[in-house]
């Protein structure tokens, strides 16, 4: 039984799928994974076969179109950045469709939507693959839209609406050029895909605790909150003796990292900035550099340690709180690992999660990126080692440890292929 998982985007982006996979391998799954050439070796070294995806994400991240899309801090925004990208797109159809040839079943994440039309046309069963859930519902504003006001069920289900819109603009128009080119005609039934996904032959998964969203009322029944997809373990790893000198010989340091958004003009600003912080603050300090979001600088403080990155499933759980940039994934992460979290929106769904995490009494008020400074950040880390703050993040990871979100869904898709 061969299971093809369309991926993209960011390492914390893929991530989970690679997880989903493993779960599917441990159930007697042959497992395909189609995403980009820098994650190759990830795959492989996780015993799941790997199928080439063009395009270096790394260089579209730091460059000028992924950084305005990634920081795209309105809808609108987010839509006009997701344009500009289209152009990438086109090419990246052909590799994903070449990899579902021969599978008995099409996982895809939102972005590769042609997972969709490609399970259609082989006539194999199709499951959409959410890392956030973003099936619409009356009870809560979309994520782009959650840090905004709070209008009624109409508005609610409204912005769900226009966030399907906005993933399905950003690959709808080259799927259609990718089946004229390859078929002569557009794929049949040819539409946004993602509210077709409700059914046991077409279901879709999300990797979200319900603890951290409870699943709502009016979502169909074909519609599975499984828990987190979390990798646990990445082959080969093994922390630098620098660093476990540097955890052994004091307080469990503040984590501070900001992922794949980087800022190489900003970065050396940004880690004076952070180290300040930690100053102000009375803190041990653990700065993540990321691609570029943060420096390497010399004659650091001693209570200071910067590294590359560190897997999260590791690391989270020796810190006293998490800094980040409210990504899902950095998200879930921090949430699993029962310590407090500082979330730094920087723009398109990294709002929601702030507000989240608030929500849950599991972190303070979000700080966006643009009005940071070393005193409110300081103040951020004081107010997340709370005792109230502490508390109930210990309790809320507790339950989503016990949770194993990648095993229900490899369930749920295995169930649709009886």
């Amino acid at each position: 039984m061969l299971i093809t998982i369309l991926a993209g985007g960011s390492r914390g982006d893929t991530q989970p799928y690679i997880a989903l996979g493993l779960a599917l391998k441990q159930r007697g799954c042959s497992v395909r994974m189609a995403t980009h050439e820098n994650y190759k070796s990830f795959i492989l070294d996780h015993g799941l076969d790997f199928h080439p995806v063009r395009g270096d994400v790394a260089a579209i991240a730091s460059g000028e179109m992924g950084q305005e899309a990634a920081q795209a801090d309105n809808p609108l925004k987010v839509l006009l950045s997701f344009n500009k990208l289209k152009g990438l797109i086109y090419d990246l159809m052909s590799d994903f469709y070449d990899a579902c040839k021969g599978s008995d079943a099409i996982v895809y994440h939102p972005g590769p939507s042609i997972g969709y039309f490609a399970s259609q046309e082989m006539n194999i069963p199709g499951i959409l693959g959410l890392p956030f859930p973003m099936v619409p519902t009356r009870e809560y504003p979309a994520l782009l839209f959650y840090s905004g006001p709070r209008l009624g069920k109409t508005y609610n289900m409204m912005t769900h609406r226009i966030f399907e819109r906005i993933m399905w603009q950003a690959s709808g128009s080259a799927v259609k050029d990718f089946w004229k080119k390859e078929f002569g005609h557009d794929p049949k039934g040819f539409g946004c895909p993602y509210g077709k996904q409700t059914t046991r032959r077409q279901p879709t998964v999300i990797s979200c605790s319900p603890h951290v969203f409870p699943r709502p009322a009016d979502w169909p029944e074909g519609v599975h909150l499984t828990g987190y997809w979390f990798l646990d373990e990445e082959a080969g790893w093994n922390p630098p003796a620098d660093l476990v000198d540097f955890l052994a010989n004091g307080e469990p340091p503040v984590y501070v990292g900001f992922g794949s958004l980087s800022d190489s003009a900003q970065a050396e600003k940004t880690t004076k900035m952070v180290i300040e912080a930690l100053l102000l603050s009375g803190q041990r300090g653990l700065l993540a550099t990321g691609w570029n979001g943060m420096a390497r600088l010399d004659n650091l403080p001693g209570n200071v340690f910067i590294l590359e990155s560190a897997p999260h499933a590791w690391l989270f759980p020796l810190m006293k709180a998490v800094v980040h940039h409210g990504g899902a994934g950095t998200t879930a992460a921090g949430l699993r690992a029962g310590v407090p979290s500082v979330v730094i929106p920087h723009g398109n769904d990294t709002p929601a999660w702030g507000r989240r995490v608030y929500e849950l009494g599991v972190g303070p008020k979000p700080v966006p990126r643009k009005k940071l400074s070393a005193e409110k950040l300081s103040g951020a880390i004081i107010g997340a080692l709370s005792e109230e703050i502490r508390i109930k993040a210990k309790d809320l990871g507790q339950k989503i440890r016990i949770e194993d979100g990648a095993g229900n869904a490899a369930d749920v898709i295995l169930d649709c292929l009886k």
